[in-house]
């Protein structure tokens, strides 16, 4: 992942994103090739997600050597750095002495949060398990040990789902071709050396590490594959034998839930859901006019991995403001974390973790099970809406405190009872009175007038629940 002012990958990826939303790839082999797994219905597709689309909200982290220069995880792509400078300088340093994965999983329980997905290995390939098929990993360091063994025990104990992010990209192996992304992209002699690189090689390399991650670690909920940059200078589903990838990843986890960067059709041979990367879309993404599965990955502040010196952090309150949003557009948030050198989530991120933590212990019902309004149902001004189609509750989340009053347009005749999500008080609600007094609300006839205190309660997103007829 990486900062947008930096490098051009959210850029791309957010401009690959609209692109296929109008329009469809052919890159896929056609469904009657397909394997027998591919070839699900749509009823066996959505049992497969249900647990996805009720729990909304997971944790990212991103973690690996980037984390000891601690200035963004692209780090040696931006500073241009060889394969050997950036190992000589880094490798021996990677020292998570306070690495207490059941403290990462505590944290992303208490804020509310289903699911946790870690990078197991990053574009600059530095793997954090034991994997057989490099020295490129945290056993060789000074951690000594399988990074991601404890995580997952820490993350099940927590009842937390188990996901793991695998870069497509590589810039230490040394069969992956330089291009226009490459650490060594303007190095004359590292361009001519992609004569002597072997993609065969590398992509037999990324099926032996994607067995070993889905065949070691027990269930495995999530994989999060990142990214491809199909055209001149990039690389497409053809450089990553995407189509064998992802028959593998299915073979070996039938029940995984698989992203959309391999450059592939949602059908037979594709993706689940569409990952908008640091932006929110506009409405809930369509695919030749039917709705599909999304999440949005996002971070506190602007890069993904820790970076000492960032000041753009995001408040509490615009983190629960967007997720918000994004359940009310039908979709996920996956908010990163980037883990200290040694192992630790910083104060800033504590901070943020704690007060969603806080909201959610409240609010979550707003949140968990929830998706967009129905379509007859006015969004009101300042606000959210979100609804819960198996209990028929609608949620209102007011972003602004108004003064006293809150209009529901054409809610009338639909809402039986009112009540604060918080604390399940009880408000009350009329409909339009009788013109000819000065103090006569004005409000549509088909209105409902909601009576609010004039202090706001003591939650940073108030939410009123509508229980409906």
């Amino acid at each position: 992942m990486h900062k947008p002012k930096c490098m051009m990958r959210t850029a791309i990826l957010n401009l690959l994103f609209i692109a296929c939303l109008t329009t469809t790839q052919v890159k896929a082999q056609s469904s009657s090739n397909a394997p027998q797994w591919a070839k699900e219905t749509p009823e066996q597709k959505e049992k497969r997600m249900a647990w996805w689309r009720h729990d909304r909200f997971g944790m990212f982290i991103h973690w690996g050597l980037y984390a000891v220069p601690a200035r963004h995880e692209w780090v040696q792509q931006m500073e241009q750095r060889s394969t050997e400078e950036y190992k000589e300088r880094y490798f021996d340093l990677f020292d998570p002495d306070l690495y207490n994965p059941a403290e990462w999983a505590a944290y992303a329980k208490k804020a509310g949060m289903k699911y946790v997905v870690i990078t197991a290995r990053h574009h600059e390939g530095f793997s954090l398990w034991d994997t057989q098929v490099s020295d490129y990993k945290a056993p060789n360091t000074p951690a000594k040990r399988d990074l991601i063994k404890p995580f997952v025990e820490a993350c099940r104990a927590a009842g937390l789902k188990v996901g793991f992010y695998y870069s497509l990209i590589d810039w230490h192996h040394p069969d992956f071709t330089v291009d226009g992304t490459h650490a060594l992209r303007n190095n004359q002699e590292a361009r001519e050396s992609n004569g002597k690189r072997d993609m065969n090689k590398y992509r037999q390399f990324m099926k032996d590490q994607i067995t070993e991650l889905l065949t070691d670690y027990g269930k495995i909920d999530l994989l999060f594959y990142d990214f491809s940059y199909p055209g001149k200078d990039g690389k497409g589903h053809e450089d990553w034998d995407s189509e064998g990838l992802l028959q593998l990843t299915k073979k070996l986890q039938p029940e995984i839930i698989v992203n959309d960067r391999l450059d592939l059709n949602e059908g037979d041979w594709g993706w689940d859901y569409r990952t908008p990367e640091q932006f929110m879309p506009n409405k809930w993404p369509e695919e030749n006019g039917k709705r599909v599965a999304w999440e949005t990955c996002q971070t506190f502040s602007g890069s993904w991995g820790y970076h000492r010196d960032e000041n753009t952090w995001k408040s509490t309150n615009q983190l629960i403001a967007m997720l918000i949003e994004v359940v009310s557009k039908g979709g996920n948030l996956l908010l990163n974390v980037g883990p200290t050198a040694r192992g630790y989530f910083d104060d800033r991120a504590v901070d943020r973790l704690e007060g969603m933590g806080k909201w959610m212990k409240y609010n979550s019902r707003s949140i968990y099970g929830c998706t967009a309004a129905p379509d007859d149902f006015k969004t009101p001004d300042n606000c959210f809406l979100t609804y819960n189609p198996d209990t028929k509750r609608l949620y209102v989340h007011l972003l602004q405190w108004p003064f006293k009053t809150l209009y529901l347009p054409g809610f009338k005749g639909k809402v039986k009872y009112a009540q604060f999500l918080h604390d399940g008080s009880e408000i009350k609600y009329t409909s339009r009175s009788e013109p000819g007094s000065h103090m006569t609300i004005t409000a549509g006839t088909e209105d409902l007038i909601v009576d609010l205190p004039v202090v706001k309660p003591n939650t940073e997103i108030p939410v009123i629940e509508l229980i409906l007829e």
